[in-house]
């Protein structure tokens, strides 16, 4: 039988839930983490829209799947919904984001008001990237700015939420409560720099890492068995990056197009020898997390589903890293319910339309 989660605010799911010691935050995700649970995130497609009906189709597809969901900032440097607005919206219904800070588009000033701004709605995780150059996206007259890179933004926060200030010394009245991450790439090289550049992440503030998607289950053995001989994994929660590929052509594309991936040719070429390469894909993705879960130092997986998130309850259930633990669903309250029903009630009653209920309350309103 699958155990429900306790992680969650009794009197609202939009609620922080109570602080623990040695917690840096008050979110779902690094409690799963510290607790030793095999974590599962994933990443939500953001909208061309500011329909928040979009965000909260988008979500719904994770529930009772991940512990949290990536709110992406601009990736690829191409324009779509903001992070802090996904997030904004996602913490309101009671889901556990990870916002993404990339340094391209903002400078300091910018970039420690939404921090605060994001801890102060609910936001428990930040995940924070230099970002891809604005040369690589739909918008490349744009001036990049680059104030920092993820090294300096990860101390910058760091010292927002431990010592209480701003990068310019002066004090904060309330510290930024937050879980910081970072990305890895284990599979571009130079290899052996790789270990030493996540030491360096941590160093500067990082307490989990998520890594660019893993199609060479060898390369990224090789890479956690450095990180084990430097003791990295004792100081910082790794998930491997996961996905599936919809077709061999995806793959060869994603392959020449996105910095930083590396897909094997054995990958491509098992694609090209199905008769169903989206279904193989997707098996391809189950069968590299059957091996990364085995790891040793491997804390939990990052699906990147890029217009496929509808795969991600199937991945997770058939790969078995749950374990039979149920992560956090959103569930329809009853006083929504009846909410809901007492307004069909009052509209239905007199046959009084909505807009003739609203003249109706401001000329209560104003006798």
């Amino acid at each position: 039988m699958i155990a429900r989660q306790s992680d969650e605010h009794p009197h609202g799911v939009d609620l922080p839930l109570d602080p623990l010691p040695g917690h840096s935050s008050r979110g779902r995700l690094e409690r799963v983490l510290r607790r030793g649970e095999f974590a599962v995130t994933a990443e939500l497609n953001p909208p061309d829209s500011a329909n928040p009906q979009d965000v909260y189709e988008r979500a719904s597809v994770f529930d009772g799947w991940v512990d949290g969901i990536n709110a992406v900032d601009a990736s690829g440097a191409n324009c779509h919904m903001s992070s802090v607005g996904i997030c904004a919206l996602l913490t309101r219904m009671g889901y556990a984001p990870i916002m993404q800070i990339a340094c391209r588009d903002r400078n300091r000033i910018a970039i420690q008001g939404d921090v605060l701004g994001a801890s102060a709605m609910g936001v428990a995780n930040i995940l924070c990237l230099t970002g891809d150059g604005v040369q690589c996206g739909d918008q490349p007259g744009a001036r990049p700015v680059f104030d920092f890179d993820c090294m300096s933004l990860l101390a910058t926060i760091r010292s927002m939420r431990d010592e209480a200030k701003f990068l310019s010394g002066r004090k904060l009245t309330t510290a930024p409560a937050v879980f910081l991450g970072a990305a890895i790439n284990p599979f571009a090289p130079p290899h052996d720099f790789r270990p030493l550049r996540l030491r360096k992440k941590i160093e500067a503030g990082a307490q989990f890492v998520q890594s660019q998607y893993c199609y060479d289950v060898a390369m990224f053995r090789d890479y956690m068995a450095r990180v084990r001989d430097l003791g990295l994994d004792r100081q910082c929660f790794i998930m491997c990056g996961v996905g599936p590929l919809a077709s061999a052509r995806t793959a060869r594309w994603m392959r020449a197009n996105v910095p930083g991936v590396h897909i094997p040719d054995a990958v491509i070429a098992r694609l090209e020898g199905a008769e169903d390469q989206k279904r193989e894909g997707r098996q391809i993705c189950i069968d590299i997390i059957d091996e990364v879960k085995e790891i040793e130092g491997v804390a939990g997986i990052h699906v990147m589903a890029y217009r496929q998130e509808e795969l991600v309850a199937e991945i997770v259930a058939e790969s078995g890293v749950l374990k039979g633990r149920r992560p956090w669903k959103r569930e329809a309250r009853i006083d929504e319910r009846q909410v809901v029903e007492r307004l069909g009630e009052l509209l239905d009653r007199d046959a009084i339309s909505p807009q003739d209920m609203a003249e109706k309350a401001l000329l209560n309103d104003d006798a």
